[in-house]
């Protein structure tokens, strides 16, 4: 769906960082994924990268076979509303969208961030001005040219607090944070673009302006809400189901009805990049129950299921001519405290529940160990700038006397949120928990609400259990989740020391360098004791072995340009 301009990157002005990376690749300092991923970042084509590396690039899988077009694959998943693209907060909702909007960039399942609707982007050796070069013949559904005026609308509309976007969390560089004050009058930090921080240069340029250096600004524009619509978006009501034509995509939405169907049809305007194999994307909502989607798949009502449920793990693997695809990821389910609320508002009493939860038992029991230890600071061993702190041992001694000094002596009694939105190892990570905590004389209610009616009030609860998907960085999923006053901060968490230290992370391109930082990032966290994250899981789907070319994408996103039916 998209061509890499191979000669576009120009090696007699490459950024400096480049030749001390292949450098470092050479001595071992850095390993070569780390290399890749950087590289790209600078500026650098990815088939020039992996040349660098002294590796080949990777070829399609739909591209060693003999591609069939004009079949229909049809996936079992939630089908939500998915109204506004910039205020995105499921991966579901995205998975459709993307299949008519583009972003910027692209980041796929190697970690290797490729342009898109960009053609290149150069940084300045400081990394604080960015300037990307927008690919020409790019058209909307509706016939109109993609140009610097649509990219400078979307970033203004996502870093418009009007907008809530959880982009402004992302692209804190860009940001400016001022007083201000709620709907209630009480004092919030309100945070909006600063002035300047995107250019227009030409028909064809934009440039970044940053406060502060950022390594990962490709990466980041690559975020599931970060998606690109005609400038005339907002005009005409804001609603892409409405307006599908005000996406590049190759495909168009035909039908459309949250909680039923989502059904895509490849566009007849012509599309700027490679057609796509299909010719029609049906994503059937089957309900919560994982056992109605593998159901649908086993009578071959639908192709492929969205997620697979650990209950039906084993049952979909014994299904004939069905594939099991499975990654690690830094998927996680974050079991969080909002620090403003009664009883968590005590540091003693956040601190006594991190230290009586067995986030070891919870891996096992929870999710059959399939995943590596969370240590309650949400940075996964998987992502390249995690830094190993010292383990913290469960002490439920330690726990009752840290309730006692609160004034618990006598036990207190909490309730947790739980949606089961990802499946059901969100509610048994929850009763391991509740078991954890009875030793120490808390009693935890474990209130289970429909997926749906959870996605409304994710982020209201004082104590409640949050599904988070996979990001390359920590620093991303940091920036988003826990970074002051950002939209996405479900814990109400605010520390200047974490603040400057996150952004700092940011800015380091030398990644033995960054992990120091990263090291005090996280143990300001797990200090602050703001949440119980007791795994990151490993994440599976299954998909019937017609459907050709398909791979398990780390955070769950569908990039179907080379999926095709082999019927």
């Amino acid at each position: 769906m998209w061509k890499e301009n191979k000669n576009k990157t120009n090696q007699t002005s490459e950024h400096s960082s480049v030749a001390k990376l292949q450098e470092q690749v050479k001595t071992g300092n850095v390993d070569r994924r780390e290399f890749l991923r950087t590289t790209t970042l600078l500026g650098v084509s990815a088939t020039a990268a992996y040349a660098m590396a002294g590796l080949v690039a990777p070829v399609s899988d739909a591209m060693a076979a003999a591609p069939k077009k004009g079949g229909i694959i049809r996936m079992a998943m939630a089908v939500q509303d998915m109204s506004d693209p910039h205020k995105y907060d499921w991966v579901e909702k995205s998975n459709v969208a993307r299949q008519m909007l583009e972003h910027l960039t692209i980041t796929g399942p190697d970690n290797v961030t490729r342009p898109m609707l960009a053609e290149s982007w150069k940084p300045s050796e400081d990394l604080k001005t960015w300037t990307f070069n927008i690919r020409k013949g790019v058209k909307f559904g509706n016939g109109d040219e993609l140009t610097a005026d649509d990219v400078v609308y979307n970033v203004k509309r996502w870093l418009d607090p009007a907008t809530g976007s959880s982009i402004l969390g992302l692209l804190n560089s860009m940001v400016d944070t001022k007083d201000g004050k709620d709907k209630d009058g009480k004092p919030i930090k309100v945070k909006s673009m600063t002035p300047g921080a995107i250019e227009k240069v030409d028909d064809y340029t934009v440039r970044f302006h940053l406060n502060s250096p950022d390594l990962a600004l490709p990466e980041k524009l690559y975020h599931y809400p970060a998606m690109i619509v005609h400038r005339s978006f907002g005009a005409k009501g804001g609603n892409i189901t409405k307006t599908p034509e005000l996406g590049t995509g190759p495909f168009t939405l035909d039908a459309y009805k949250v909680g039923e169907k989502a059904i895509l049809k490849r566009r007849k305007t012509a599309y700027w990049g490679d057609e796509p194999f299909l010719s029609e994307i049906h994503y059937i909502d089957t309900g919560p129950e994982a056992s109605a989607a593998l159901a649908a798949l086993a009578s071959q009502q639908v192709d492929a299921l969205y997620t697979l449920d650990l209950n039906t793990l084993e049952a979909a693997k014994a299904i004939p001519g069905i594939d099991v695809h499975e990654a690690t990821t830094a998927q996680t389910g974050v079991i969080r405290m909002q620090i403003d609320a009664k009883p968590f508002d005590d540091i003693r009493v956040r601190k006594a529940i991190l230290l009586a939860s067995d986030n070891a038992q919870n891996l096992q029991t929870a999710h059959r160990g399939l995943g590596s230890l969370g240590e309650n600071h949400h940075v996964c061993d998987c992502q390249p700038d995690y830094a190993a702190l010292p383990k913290v041992a469960r002490d439920v001694d330690a726990a009752k006397k840290l309730l006692a000094e609160a004034g618990h002596a006598k036990g207190l009694e909490i309730t947790c949120n739980v949606g089961n939105t990802q499946g059901t190892w969100e509610q048994d990570s929850v009763v391991v928990l509740k078991q954890n905590l009875a030793e120490a004389g808390i009693n935890l209610n474990v209130n289970v609400m429909p997926a749906a009616q959870y996605w409304e009030v994710w982020d209201k609860a004082p104590f409640s259990l949050t599904s988070w998907t996979h990001r390359p960085l920590g620093t991303m999923l940091l920036g988003l989740a826990y970074r002051s006053g950002v939209p996405w901060n479900e814990t109400h968490y605010g520390s200047k020391e974490f603040d400057d230290q996150l952004t700092k992370a940011e800015s380091t391109i030398d990644i033995n360098e960054r992990r120091k930082v990263m090291a005090k990032v996280e143990k300001r966290i797990q200090d602050d004791a703001i949440m119980v994250q007791p795994f990151f899981r490993s994440v599976m789907f299954a998909a019937s072995t017609k459907v050709k070319g398909i791979k398990m994408h780390p955070t769950n996103y569908h990039q179907w340009n080379k999926v095709w039916i082999d019927a």
